[in-house]
């Protein structure tokens, strides 16, 4: 039988060109972008307004992002590192470790981000250091184990990226309490796609003993879960429209209503019907376009 995957020597020898956007790829860049934005609106749009001193930018705040997008891109590595047989079965054309680098060479690098993160994060203060040490186990223990457990992965993922919202509070202790509501916000709707990413990827998941929420419950059950979690989105954000009508925060209100909570009832509709695997990679992609709706709100409280 043929080797699924070309040695490690044929995916080294890649152009410089090629090979750098397999790495984009492999580090979701455009995720990591993402948190950069959330936590920069975070400290301008929420904490800002209640702390004026606070500048854009300063090297503290940088070395925060920096640390937090090197743990971030080291979960990256390190689940598609132990996903290589999955991924060829759920995305063979996405895949990039063991084709086109070396997983060595991933590994490696694995380490050096993990370390570089906590080290720059602990050297801000203990408290980050403890948040960024935490965070890389917890992303290696997902990719090793938790996330072949029914939903004991897809709320590990979650609190991760509610932790990514807290980062900038963490760091300056305003006490700030609409951060944690966007940080609460953030978790329930990543428990939702990460669910939906679960069904996406049953066939994948299957074939090598995962234990996922669809597998374990079935589609329908797992749907009436992330519906559930869905509701609870819903209720929040109908209450943070209504505080923000009684402070007369219009332009706030109507960006929630308008451009998250309509549209996540629309999404709530499609995640019924939903019945075939583009219908889901679709229903993912929605979560990540509301999930920006939510962190571009911040501009407006």
């Amino acid at each position: 039988m043929a080797a699924p995957f070309p040695p490690a020597s044929a995916a080294t020898a890649a152009p410089s060109g090629a090979g750098l956007r397999e790495l984009w790829r492999l580090v979701r860049l455009p995720n990591l972008l993402i948190i950069m934005l959330c936590m920069a609106l975070v400290r301008m749009g929420l904490l800002r307004p209640q702390v004026p001193q606070i500048k854009p930018l300063d090297v503290p705040f940088a070395l925060l992002m920096l640390a937090t997008v090197c743990v971030a891109a080291a979960g990256y590595i390190i689940n598609d590192y132990y996903d290589v047989k999955i991924d060829a079965i759920n995305r063979p054309e996405r895949l990039v470790v063991g084709r086109a680098i070396n997983r060595r060479h991933a590994m490696l690098t694995h380490l050096i981000l993990s370390g570089l993160g906590i080290l720059i994060s602990g050297a801000l203060s203990p408290l980050l250091g403890l948040v960024h040490m935490g965070s890389a186990l917890l992303l290696w223990g997902y990719s090793v184990r938790f996330k072949r457990v029914a939903l004991v992965g897809n709320v590990s993922i979650a609190a991760l990226t509610a932790a990514s919202v807290l980062l900038p509070e963490l760091q300056l202790r305003t006490g700030n309490q609409a951060v944690w509501a966007y940080a609460l916000a953030a978790f329930l709707l990543s428990v939702v796609r990460e669910i939906i990413k679960d069904i996406e990827d049953m066939r994948g998941d299957a074939q090598h003993d995962c234990r996922t929420l669809p597998i374990v419950a079935g589609v329908a059950k797992a749907k009436w879960v992330a519906g559930f979690f869905l509701l609870n989105l819903a209720v929040l954000l109908t209450g943070a429209i209504w505080q923000s009508l009684q402070m007369h925060r219009w332009a706030l209100g109507a960006w929630l209503a308008a451009l998250v909570l309509f549209p996540l009832l629309a999404f709530a509709r499609q995640l019924a019907r939903a019945d075939r695997k583009q219908h889901f990679s679709q229903l993912s992609l929605w979560c990540k376009m509301l999930m920006l709706a939510g962190i571009l709100s911040m501009l407006l409280v």
